[in-house]
């Protein structure tokens, strides 16, 4: 097998370029830890990723999520093609705008109003916001593991091991305002019980519980039966706001997200990723009562960019052709999520190795580990990081591009054959890691 330092030499080359003007030699955190360096990509069509050496590479990161059509699908480009060359931006109010906010109104339960923004972490703020308007409290319960965006606001136990009941939230990272944790408050996934003790000490403080419907970025792990309806009840209970963060989840559980999936309506919820298709949107979307603040004037949500030409163009493609034939393109995903996320685990077993594979289909997690399944961050936090790194190693040699943290995305590009090349790599791969010879 080729030399990783000769297969990739001008990726490297542009990465080492790269470092002498962007820090770190990249523009978001998650890129700096790419199995060798960070890559960089020339291309990419459908299922399909080439990079600055001219390697073709099946594509399971999928921009870490957004282009759940594949990549370059012609008829979305094509409209965007179209609607930047009548503005890029008005800065103002346009017709698929409001198309555009019709058509999510009637996909997703909780969304009797919508606001575009452009990411999901200022979608997350301006959520946290509205139910602190509307509450009149301040402080928020958030999950461990459970990730809202960079802002200081949610930057708590994202990554740290996890924490007991009425420990001090742990800082995401250097640099996030020590004031900022007294406005948090962190429980473990999935323990409805833990919830329901601190809302009865502290629930008149709490304005909101946000969450991921399901953990998506730490083990992609769904809910236990109940558990998002025992938090619908207790936040009914205790006046605060459900907030779904669907950044993930969103359109690749459905057209109505998580919610529609599990049939639990949150107040608040949060759209991003694979709305736009590789474009900068993200909407807010809520019930009546929980946007009044908005439309009041009471609270402020702004933004220069926010319902822009290009990427609202992008979002309403992108619902109309996951829409077409009753939704075939997202039947599509699920099919060959699951095809695959099944064949990972049958290889696993195959070679005598101790892999966790779970998650929907559309979009699931792979680790090395010895709990055949997670339900909260601390199962997660054991897993075998470094064996994962080398898996990851042996399938981009392979051929095939992943995601490092163990998140595997499909999409509507992907085919029988594609899967089948996968798990034949994976094969490959798994058998080497048996035999104690890792890539």
């Amino acid at each position: 097998m080729q030399d990783p330092a000769q297969r990739f030499a001008a990726s490297r080359a542009w990465h080492e370029r790269a470092s002498r003007v962007l820090a770190g030699g990249v523009s978001s955190q998650f890129r700096a830890f790419g199995v060798f360096h960070p890559m960089h990509y020339v291309r990419a069509e459908g299922a399909r990723i080439w990079d600055a050496d001219g390697n073709e590479l099946l594509d399971y990161t999928l921009a870490q999520g957004p282009c759940i059509l594949g990549q370059s699908h012609p008829e979305l480009v094509a409209r965007v093609q179209r609607a930047v060359a009548r503005a890029q931006l008005f800065a103002g109010q346009h017709e698929e705008e409001v198309l555009l906010a019709e058509a999510l109104q009637r996909l997703i339960p909780c969304a009797e109003r919508v606001r575009f923004a452009s990411s999901g972490s200022e979608a997350a703020q301006a959520c946290i916001r509205l139910a602190r308007a509307v509450t009149g409290r301040q402080r928020i319960l958030k999950f461990d593991g459970h990730y809202h965006g960079w802002l200081d606001s949610v930057a708590f136990n994202v990554a740290p091991p996890g924490n007991a009941a009425g420990d001090a939230p742990v800082p995401w990272c250097a640099g996030v305002a020590e004031s900022a944790a007294a406005d948090v408050v962190c429980l473990p996934w999935n323990d409805l019980d833990a919830v329901r003790q601190v809302m009865a000490r502290q629930g008149a403080e709490i304005a909101a519980i946000i969450t991921e419907p399901v953990m998506c970025n730490q083990g992609c792990i769904e809910p236990v039966p109940g558990f998002l309806q025992g938090l619908r009840e207790i936040c009914d209970a205790h006046g605060a706001a459900l907030i779904f963060d669907e950044i993930i989840t969103g359109f690749r559980l459905g057209l109505g997200g998580a919610q529609a999936h599990y049939g639990v309506t949150p107040d608040l919820a949060l759209f991003g990723k694979a709305l736009g298709s590789g474009f900068p949107l993200a909407a807010i979307v809520g019930r009546q009562r929980w946007m009044a603040p908005l439309e009041a004037g009471a609270a402020y949500h702004a933004g220069t960019m926010n319902g822009n030409n290009a990427c609202v163009a992008a979002g309403l493609a992108t619902v109309e052709l996951l829409a077409r034939e009753e939704g075939a393109a997202l039947r599509h995903i699920a099919a060959m999520g699951a095809r695959l996320r099944d064949g990972l685990a049958v290889l696993g077993v195959r070679h005598g190795l101790k892999l966790r594979v779970q998650g929907p289909g559309p979009m699931f997690n792979m680790a090395f580990s010895a709990l055949p399944r997670a339900t909260e961050f601390r199962h997660v936090a054991a897993d075998d990081r470094a064996s994962y790194q080398a898996f990851c190693r042996g399938m981009l040699l392979e051929g095939v591009r992943l995601i490092e943290r163990g998140l595997w995305y499909v999409s509507a590009a992907h085919t029988e054959d594609d899967i089948a090349i996968t798990l034949a790599a994976a094969d490959r791969v798994l058998g080497r890691i048996a035999a104690g010879d890792p890539p």
